[in-house]
């Protein structure tokens, strides 16, 4: 009887299934930096929601209740004793005011009107505290001021008009980018309601100017 020596062949993978392997792992990849693109997003939405959007709806509501600008002249919680439409650029602690007292700045009468205060991750009204994609974790700090647009916004027209602007400081440019899109459909920071500031220039790059200031133009009064 002739014995069959058996040999068992081992053979690696195909091109195909090579192919197969590394496309499934393009597609996890894939997956995660959409997921993670899409948490972003809806952060950068939360943060127009719930502080940009806060603030315009405060000013106006201020507005429509007693006919003047909040911030604008002592009797609105300024800093001047006659006011003149603008806001008398409320920009540290001391012109903001206290919470719970009706006769210190801009936070104590908005609560003397009876106007609810925008609430905030820091538990300060005016700061909001954002990780952006390449400036990691920023306070951005909100100033109610009157600036000069180089050309017409808001409510205003012609150059160099003077607008009443919540005005940002320290923002993450990744989302100043991201809001001048929610607001003015584009971005493009010399034009629109929402800027950088100044309007001269355009939005910089994120991974070289990790942050920037913008403004926002209302159209209030």
């Amino acid at each position: 009887m002739r014995w069959h020596k058996s040999v068992k062949n081992e053979v690696g993978f195909t091109l195909v299934e090579v192919a197969i392997v590394l496309i499934i792992i393009g597609l996890i990849l894939g997956a995660a930096i959409k997921g993670k693109d899409l948490i972003q997003s809806a952060k950068q939405k939360k943060f127009y929601s719930n502080f940009v959007k806060q603030w315009e709806v405060t000013v106006l509501d201020y507005y429509d209740r007693t006919g003047g600008v909040i911030g604008d002249g002592n009797t609105n919680g300024g800093t001047t004793a006659t006011t003149d439409g603008r806001f008398d650029n409320i920009n540290n602690a001391t012109k903001w005011g206290a919470v719970g007292n009706p006769g210190t700045g801009v936070l104590g009468r908005l609560q003397a009107v009876g106007l609810d205060l925008p609430t905030t991750n820091t538990g300060t009204s005016y700061t909001y505290s954002f990780k952006g994609s390449t400036s990691g974790s920023r306070t951005v700090t909100l100033a109610l001021d009157s600036l000069n647009a180089t050309t017409g916004g808001g409510g205003s027209s012609g150059t160099n008009m003077a607008n009443n602007v919540l005005y940002f400081t320290l923002m993450p440019t990744d989302l100043a980018i991201a809001l001048d899109n929610v607001i003015d459909g584009s971005a493009n920071g010399k034009n629109g309601k929402f800027r950088h500031y100044p309007d001269t220039t355009d939005w910089p790059n994120v991974n070289t100017t990790t942050t920037v200031n913008a403004m926002y133009i209302l159209d209030v009064p």
